[in-house]
């Protein structure tokens, strides 16, 4: 049995969750990353993983797909056992995720659907599914948003879900303590990535104005975020649990 620690990120592939995946390899930690389309993309996270000595597989999963997540998690059996000869994992990363900005007003059913299968409904039942594949010690760590705290229009599905998420990470923290797996949920503010069709990326005047927000008169980039889940995969932080940890800059204080 493989005593290596390793990590599931989902939506690992780019972004935020690209990220993660690499910082975790720097904390000596294996990563099993997933990807929705853009397999070169995985390929190349892996690559990069394994150029910092650490062992790291990509799987599809469309989180949109609930029906999809037996098989996958079979799938997620069968990767740990015949790549690190192991029937389990230590930290899941709940990042995948999808982004977009509806006036309340606009928002359809099918948009409202699509938001609660990927961001909630989904992540509550891979989790759960997951759970007897998670070591004693192991963690959970969830993605939310600032915008839980603080309202941005357009944003009222996607910050809803999200606080759905927040609430569900307090009951993930309290009953699977007896378990020794701790949950907690990081919380990025507006963050230069290729999310939501690069939105921040591509419109100057946009991080011109979300930096005013900020005490440090910046808008995050991925590098803020991944040290950050990386390090509440370490025994240094074994203690926290049931915590929103938000890391955005100190923004709308």
């Amino acid at each position: 049995m493989s005593t290596t620690k390793i990590a599931l990120v989902t939506g690992g592939s780019r972004g935020l969750g690209k990220d993660m995946a690499i910082n975790l390899a720097k904390k000596g930690i294996d990563v099993l990353l997933t990807y929705n389309s853009n397999e070169a993309a995985a390929t190349e996270v892996v690559r990069s993983i394994e150029a910092l000595g650490r062992q790291a597989a990509a799987l599809q999963l469309n989180m949109a797909d609930l029906r999809s997540y037996k098989a996958f998690v079979q799938q997620v059996a069968t990767t740990l056992q015949s790549k690190w000869n192991t029937n389990a994992f230590d930290f899941l990363i709940n990042n995948a995720g999808i982004g977009g900005g509806v006036p309340f007003e606009n928002v359809t059913e099918e948009f409202f659907d699509e938001f609660l299968n990927v961001h909630f409904k989904g992540v509550y039942f891979l989790t759960q599914q997951f759970v007897p594949y998670i070591n004693k010690g192991g963690r959970i760590i969830n993605i939310s948003t600032g915008t839980t705290r603080f309202a941005h229009p357009g944003y009222s599905v996607y910050a809803s879900m999200k606080g759905a998420m927040e609430v569900l990470t307090k009951y993930m923290a309290k009953e699977l303590g007896t378990k020794g797996i701790t949950a907690n949920i990081v919380a990025p503010g507006p963050i230069i990535t290729d999310f939501n069709n690069a939105t921040i990326r591509n419109n100057p005047k946009m991080q011109e104005f979300l930096s005013s927000l900020s005490p440090l008169n910046r808008v995050g980039e991925a590098e803020d975020i991944g040290p950050v889940v990386a390090f509440l995969c370490t025994n240094d932080a074994a203690w926290i649990n049931g915590q929103r940890i938000e890391v955005a800059g100190g923004i709308n204080l």
